[in-house]
């Protein structure tokens, strides 16, 4: 399988009531692209990602990963190139210790033991938790939950990494942590969030959402200057550019 590109073509989706969740939408992603995927609540965002791992399919339209299409005979292949870090990390950590929960998807891949164990260690170290590995899951701070999902990720060695509210829940010293960590990794990256300044550290590029469509996809930069089109997206400028409101008040002049 080629792991170059991800291809998303004049997706739709309805569910089941028929609400249209996901309307005409079509972009590509080359690989080690780092992309944010940003609007407001209902916009499509986590609905859009569950169609890139096979877990909801199209309506209309077609998934690519490489040249490969997103159908039920091919999620085995899917699911080994791209991972998804789920917005609750709970709905990914069901074992007794973080080592099982790590270890859950190479054991399952029928991996040997030897190589099962050195993935969890290696994932684990990459994420800074090696010392939670005998820990519960449960008895984890969210910050500790996310590292350790994100670990149960890496350990499957995908090319791409797809992410639905990385940030969500985390106090800020976690968060830093966090986009500290992923800025390391040079796995192609797509990243849903409300966190728009996470998103200005970490990706080139931006996608914006809204009613189940593309309204907006360029340079972040660019993006996140648009005032008007972030307002009608139900958005705002990231913190990271706005100005100091206490500066402006008291008429300082800001470089």
């Amino acid at each position: 399988m080629s792991h170059h590109s991800i291809d998303v073509d004049g997706v739709h989706y309805r569910y089941p009531d028929g609400t249209a969740a996901l309307e005409g939408v079509s972009f590509s992603v080359g690989h080690g692209e780092s992309i944010a995927l940003v609007g407001a609540n209902g916009a499509g965002k986590s609905t859009l990602l569950m169609h890139l791992m096979g877990f909801l399919v199209p309506t209309q339209g077609s998934v690519r990963v490489g040249e490969v299409p997103v159908t039920k005979s091919t999620l085995r292949d899917i699911r080994r190139t791209v991972g998804m870090v789920f917005q609750d990390p709970d709905d990914q950590l069901f074992m007794p210790s973080v080592a099982e929960d790590v270890g859950f998807g190479p054991m399952n891949l029928g991996l040997p033991a030897e190589e099962v164990l050195a993935r969890v260690d290696d994932a684990l170290s990459r994420v800074g938790a090696l010392h939670l590995k005998e820990r519960q899951p449960y008895r984890l701070s969210a910050g500790e939950k996310r590292a350790a999902a994100i670990a149960t990720v890496l350990a499957m060695c995908p090319s791409a990494l797809v992410m639905d509210e990385p940030s969500s829940n985390l106090d800020p010293r976690a968060r830093r942590r966090l986009i500290d960590l992923l800025a390391t990794f040079d796995h192609t990256k797509i990243i849903a969030t409300h966190d728009l300044d996470l998103a200005l550290e970490l990706c080139e590029r931006t996608i914006v959402m809204s009613a189940g469509t593309i309204t907006a996809d360029g340079p972040t930069i660019e993006v996140f200057a648009d005032d008007g089109l972030l307002d009608r997206s139900g958005l705002e400028r990231p913190l990271g550019m706005q100005g100091c409101p206490v500066c402006s008040e008291r008429g300082v002049i800001q470089d």
